[in-house]
């Protein structure tokens, strides 16, 4: 018989329904059955593509044994850490302090009054290698509720005591009279050496294994470039350790070469033997990491590589009225029929398989792949053998020289490679696809039209015939929020959809990266409903998240009297801070309002941050990159025309070109009536005006415009002088 989450939409949970346990979804009944009951929580918090989750679902959460002990002594409770990162967020933060590291699937047993007194992640389902399975440790904590309550509760408080006062001390106020812009120089001359001396020579990207791509450190390298100048030592080097890292990972079996995009990290250092599991957040951060590579380098494979991500998540990934889904599975099924599922299965090819497929071509695609006919993924990497007579394609040679092996041209060589992948790509079909988690999540969405409208704006000549595709795409995403996902009598958003909208209010993060979405999508279309739209719920994020104190954002809202601590994140990891984000969202919205407010907030939200990012700046890179707007006078260019002609367009790509400071993009349009609200903003704008009915282009900097130019040569030469 179904538990309780059978009446839930989440993918998570509904994939637990069929458990024996008794699980409850996150809520008042859970709480109120605990206290009842005097029983402890079980808190098990994971996602639906999530690998390790499926594992322990499997060994624990489908045994009956199991089941009755965790029915008998707790109240079972699931959580979707998707659907509630504010819940994730407070009782990963316990664990990491606890065990020293973090991951999913969660575990942490809480009092009835939600505090935790013991936690992990991963149990195995017996006592195994010196480690306590599970069933002992929940007899264990069974017995030590029973006849140890009080020290267990006393344990609890104290933890809670320690958390508040660990993040209240991360938070500390920075010392008296210390110059920002020095502090803020120091930091990013620290964070840049520490990447450079703990960069992987051979395999790119920063440490050993296991390996992330984490976007925020390669946009921290890329606005070092761009600050200190792209043809300095220093830029020179920032963008060598950042394009090695995005070669290397494009390279790697971390990269779907077939389907297009990303799984979401590697177990070992040189990105071969990835976890497959595809998250939507890393696709769009990626991607543009690819796109800021391609302008660094003038390097059009970066742009191919982004490229086919872009087509991976609008072939895949997208609801049909225009949001994106959140992710695939790391795991399928062998066979269609089969009952038998294993991580992979989508992804890997046997030589045999590839030799059949491929004909005469398949030693050319194999030697470039690095096939074997006993497969090329070591035991080692393999613990469950799931990869046995298999491999996972990744790039072994450069196509130059595997050109040359097989006697052929270089655009030769890459237009047969791409042929051969297409066709894999279409036997691939017939495989039983990955579960797709197929809620629409604010944030993520956020992050994709971020990167699909700067996709759309690219100089990148192969990306040219998706122009409007990219520009099309983000807008539909956009107003698949807007009408789905935002109540506009309240100004707020929700945190996702999944058959109809979901019952949770957005998170800091909602608001933070769907506002950097929206001041992005502004800048390719120059339709003023995005920029007035994104003024507005920066209003409602500092309503409902601001620390009127400290300065920063809180997580989570006020008020919910089930969150025991609200917090702040303080490291920009797979997805960056919501602090680090609005901080420069703040500024980007001051130097194009000049309100003083929100320049002093996001100044704020930094300095918030300061006693991190001055002592481990590698910590928030991207802090850093929206301290980049403090340090560098504020730059913006104002085209006065009609973005749709031609004219316009072309001063527009002039600004685009290339990796440079930061520059706000402005669009004065004399037949847009929506032009008002701009101009009520900044009253100066109603005097930039068309110069002999072309289109006009006014450079300013630190508020001060130089003289107009309509041509493009000459918008260039001023952009350069003022670089």
């Amino acid at each position: 018989m179904p538990n309780a989450l059978a009446a839930e939409k989440s993918p998570y949970l509904l994939q637990h329904a069929e458990n024996p346990v008794h699980w409850l979804p996150w809520g008042e009944v859970a709480f109120a059955k605990a206290r009842a009951e005097q029983k402890p929580i079980f808190l098990s918090i994971g996602y639906s593509t999530c690998h390790w989750c499926h594992v322990m679902a499997h060994e624990a959460f489908e045994n009956e044994a199991i089941a009755a002990l965790l029915n008998e002594h707790y109240v079972p409770v699931k959580v979707d850490r998707e659907e509630r990162p504010d819940v994730d967020k407070v009782y990963m933060s316990y664990v990491q302090a606890l065990t020293g590291q973090g991951g999913w699937p969660l575990s942490a047993w809480l009092t009835p009054e939600l505090k935790p007194f013991f936690g992990g992640t991963y149990f195995p389902p017996e006592d195994r290698h010196g480690r306590t399975g599970f069933p002992s440790l929940l007899r264990a904590i069974a017995k030590g509720w029973a006849d140890e309550r009080e020290k267990l509760i006393n344990e609890s408080e104290r933890v809670i005591g320690s958390l508040r006062e660990y993040h209240s001390g991360r938070a500390a106020s920075v010392e008296e009279g210390v110059d920002l812009v020095e502090a803020g120089g120091m930091a990013f001359e620290k964070c840049f050496q520490y990447f450079n001396e703990s960069f992987d020579e051979q395999h790119g990207g920063f440490g050993g294994a296991p390996k992330f791509p984490r976007a925020s450190n390669l946009n921290f390298l890329f606005r070092c470039a761009a600050v200190q100048g792209v043809e300095s030592d220093l830029g020179r080097e920032a963008i060598k350790l950042a394009a090695i890292t995005l070669q290397k990972l494009s390279a790697g079996g971390i990269h779907d070469h077939v389907g297009g995009g990303f799984h979401r990290y590697s177990v070992d250092e040189g990105w071969f033997v990835p976890h497959f599991e595809k998250m939507l957040y890393d696709q769009a951060q990626i991607a543009g990491n690819l796109l800021d590579a391609n302008l660094a380098t003038g390097d059009e494979r970066f742009a191919w590589v982004a490229r086919g991500i872009f087509e991976y998540v609008l072939r895949d990934l997208t609801h049909l009225e225009g949001g994106f889904y959140s992710a695939e599975d790391a795991d399928s099924l062998l066979a269609h029929g089969s009952p038998d599922h294993a991580e992979g299965a989508f992804y890997g090819w046997s030589h045999g398989e590839l030799t059949e497929l491929l004909g005469e071509d398949a030693a050319f695609f194999c030697d470039h792949f690095g096939v074997k006919v006993e497969g090329n993924v070591a035991p080692a990497h393999d613990p469950h053998g799931e990869f046995m007579l298999k491999n996972i394609l990744r790039q072994r040679q450069s196509l130059l020289v595997t050109a040359k092996a097989y006697g052929l041209a270089p655009e030769a060589a890459a237009d047969k490679l791409a042929g051969l992948l297409l066709r894999l790509r279409e036997v691939r079909k017939s495989r039983p696809r990955p579960h797709l988690d197929d809620k629409v999540i604010t944030a993520w969405n956020g992050l994709m039209i971020s990167a699909l409208a700067r996709a759309a704006v690219t100089p990148a000549e192969c990306l040219a015939g998706q122009l409007g595709n990219y520009k099309l795409a983000a807008v539909r995403a956009a107003e698949f929020v807007q009408r789905e996902l935002y109540d506009e009598s309240r100004g707020v958003l929700y945190r996702n959809y999944r058959e109809g909208r979901g019952a949770n209010e957005g998170f800091a993060e909602d608001y933070a990266y769907f506002i950097a979405g929206l001041l992005d999508l502004y800048e390719a279309t120059f339709e003023l409903r995005w920029l007035i739209w994104a003024d507005r719920l920066q209003d409602t994020m500092d309503r409902l998240f601001l620390d009127d104190e400290a300065g920063g954002y809180f997580n989570s809202a006020a008020g919910d009297p089930n969150i025991i601590l609200r917090l702040k994140e303080d490291y920009d990891g797979a997805e960056p801070t919501p602090g680090s984000i609005a901080a420069a969202n703040l500024l980007r919205l001051a130097a194009i309002t000049q309100n003083e407010t929100r320049r002093a907030r996001g100044r704020c939200a930094i300095v918030a941050a300061q006693a991190i990012w001055t002592a481990t700046p590698q910590a928030l890179p991207e802090m850093l990159c929206a301290l980049e707007r403090v340090l560098e006078v504020p730059r913006q260019v104002v085209l006065a025309g009609d973005p749709g002609k031609k004219d316009f367009q072309n001063l527009a790509m002039v600004c685009r070109e290339k990796l440079g400071p930061r520059r706000g993009l402005l669009a004065v349009d004399p037949k847009d009536e929506g032009g008002k609200w701009l101009m009520t903003k900044v009253p100066a704008i109603a005097e930039m005006k068309l110069i002999d009915g072309q289109a006009t282009a006014y450079v300013c900097e630190n508020f001060t415009c130089q003289a107009p130019v309509t041509n493009p040569d000459d918008l260039r030469k001023l952009l350069n002088d003022g670089a």
